[in-house]
């Protein structure tokens, strides 16, 4: 076993001295060590609950013979650290979890890993941290949220996080009272669990069931029910199974499971930034999957699914239709099916034996709610590197769209001229400077979007940005342009009245300037000043890659 290397032999008696005083016995030396790496914070909702999971997951250890250790990354709540500064730290996060799973589970020789994330950034992190490690490994996340109730006029109506901020757009409007807001606040969250729609970490935590690293349920099983303890429980048992049979992350993440992945992804209109996270893991696994090959998966993928912020339906529902199974069942003509998972078989055989529950939640292919996929990657001579769009979160009207341009240097800038109502019907936002290197951090733009859609202008103004968006973004929003503007990317060249042509179907995003127009204004631009001079997001912003590669840190 990899653990006798801090456990066997008279040179390991200091190390076993050590181990004993963690509560090691002596019949424990011929068992395997596994690292249970829990992401608890009593700061996070979708991680407060998390030392529940973990300590299922350690008796499931504990019954197939293995000897289980807790350990904690840290996580960031992207809701709380939304349209502040804080926002730049929650994508520069995911590395320092992928970094900190290293060193802990190399430093202390585990033999095996199961890993309990739930939230944004640890989902993916944790994911980059399996397949770079390469040892037996096991996901189970804390489970979504459940949906708020909010009553009004005698109605009862489901509501989420995003409602919330929404309705801060609806009351700058004048369409709803401050009272009312208060009201909507207290109950859009009633408990544990990741945000209640098909956010990023919702969006995530139902990949790592189409990639095959998690067991069935993982994405859809709400954080408060006996089930998702039950499913910790399994898991713990699980990564005994794929140590003794020696299946290892590389041999589950393969190309084909990313094409699952995402193929899962366009059926579910999941969030964008899944974009960002899979192709940051394709690279620590040693796998070239280009932004152009994410538009042929749209392309042959229909979106049959599609929760809050494209409906009032939220992961509950679908849950109760079936689940992630359900939705490869409807896709098992399009998938890989012989990809492998975790469980030791192949990802068919899941499919095969799925039933959907609910046909107004998981359509069929014959029906879909579009004939490709809820998320397109656009280029263009705005995005030679390419951009991102969630088609399945955006008016029909908008698809394709030319508009003038009212460019912002900061999302600070343009959320305060979007709350004074400085823009007009028709108009594109940009909001740049926000990438990786520029935010830096590459910051969500969910404020921005969300007042939009509150104002009841998300069928009227597309917004544009080399930063991200939150997985509940609604709207003619396009994010990850590529070059961003702190390369002096094309959107750096950007001036208030230029005239925009977005063409999702095409997918294109051009401005209205010849070449030499656009060499010469960037030609015209000053170097790129970091805007933080120390610590970690200094050093984050000198090392972080293109949002087109995953804004993983460079080689």
């Amino acid at each position: 076993m990899r653990s006798d290397i801090i456990k066997r032999g008279v040179e390991r008696a200091p190390h076993r001295a050590l181990l004993r005083a963690v509560g090691c016995a002596s019949d424990d030396w011929d068992k395997p060590f596994i690292g249970v790496i829990n992401s608890f914070s009593e700061i996070v909702p979708g991680h407060v609950h998390l030392q529940t999971i973990a300590k299922a997951v350690k008796e499931g250890v504990r019954s197939r013979g293995g000897v289980p250790f807790e350990v904690n990354t840290i996580a960031v709540c992207d809701g709380i650290a939304m349209n502040h500064p804080g926002m730049r730290y929650s994508l520069p996060s995911r590395e320092l979890i992928a970094d900190s799973v290293e060193i802990i589970a190399e430093a202390h020789a585990f033999d095996g890993l199961v890993f309990i994330p739930n939230c944004d950034k640890v989902t993916p992190g944790m994911l980059m941290a399996a397949v770079r490690l390469n040892l037996p490994s096991v996901f189970v996340s804390g489970g979504p949220m459940l949906a708020g109730k909010f009553v009004q006029k005698n109605a009862a109506r489901s509501v989420d996080l995003i409602t919330v901020f929404q309705a801060v757009g609806k009351v700058a409007k004048g369409k709803m009272t401050e009272a009312e807001l208060v009201e909507l606040e207290i109950v859009a969250c009633p408990g544990c669990g990741s945000c209640a729609g098909m956010f990023t970490a919702n969006t995530m935590n139902c990949l790592c069931e189409a990639l095959g690293v998690a067991l069935p349920g993982n994405g859809t099983i709400p954080a408060v029910e006996a089930r998702r303890v039950q499913l910790a429980y399994r898991a713990g048992q699980q990564v005994m199974e794929a140590l003794a049979k020696d299946i290892r992350p590389r041999d589950v993440v393969t190309r084909d499971s990313i094409y699952n992945a995402f193929a899962v992804d366009m059926a579910l209109g999941g969030s964008t930034n899944s974009v960002l996270h899979l192709t940051a893991v394709a690279h620590e696994a040693g796998l070239d999957f280009p932004l152009s090959l994410i538009n042929e998966v749209s392309d042959s993928i229909p979106n049959i699914c599609r929760l809050s912020p494209a409906s009032d339906y939220h992961i509950e529902d679908l849950d109760l239709a079936g689940g992630i199974p359900a939705v490869m069942h409807e896709l098992s003509s399009l998938l890989k099916l012989e990809a492998n998972t975790i469980l030791d078989k192949p990802i068919g055989n899941i499919a095969r034996k799925a039933k959907v529950r609910n046909r107004e939640i998981i359509r069929p292919l014959s029906q879909p709610y579009a004939p490709t996929g809820g998320i397109s990657i656009l280029f263009g001579n705005l995005a030679p590197d390419g951009a991102v769009v969630k088609t399945g979160a955006m008016a029909s009207e908008m698809l394709v769209h030319r508009g003038r341009a009212r460019v912002f240097d900061s999302e600070e800038e343009a959320t305060a001229a979007i709350m004074k109502g400085k823009f007009k019907s028709g108009d594109v936002i940009v909001i740049r400077y926000e990438g990786p290197r520029g935010g830096p951090g590459m910051p969500e733009m969910l404020g921005a979007t969300s007042l939009l859609s509150g104002m009841g202008m998300d069928k009227e103004v597309a917004l544009i940005t080399d930063g991200r968006f939150s997985g509940g973004t609604r709207g003619a929003a396009i994010g990850h342009i590529s070059p961003e503007a702190a390369e002096k990317g094309p959107i750096a060249a950007l001036r208030n009245g230029d005239m925009i042509n977005i063409d999702v179907p095409s997918h294109k995003l051009e401005v209205e300037l010849s070449r030499m127009e656009l060499k010469q204004r960037l030609a015209s631009l000053p170097a790129f000043e970091p805007r933080i001079e120390t610590g970690y997001l200094r050093r984050y912003s000198d090392e972080v890659s293109s949002a087109s590669t995953g804004a993983v840190f460079t080689e």
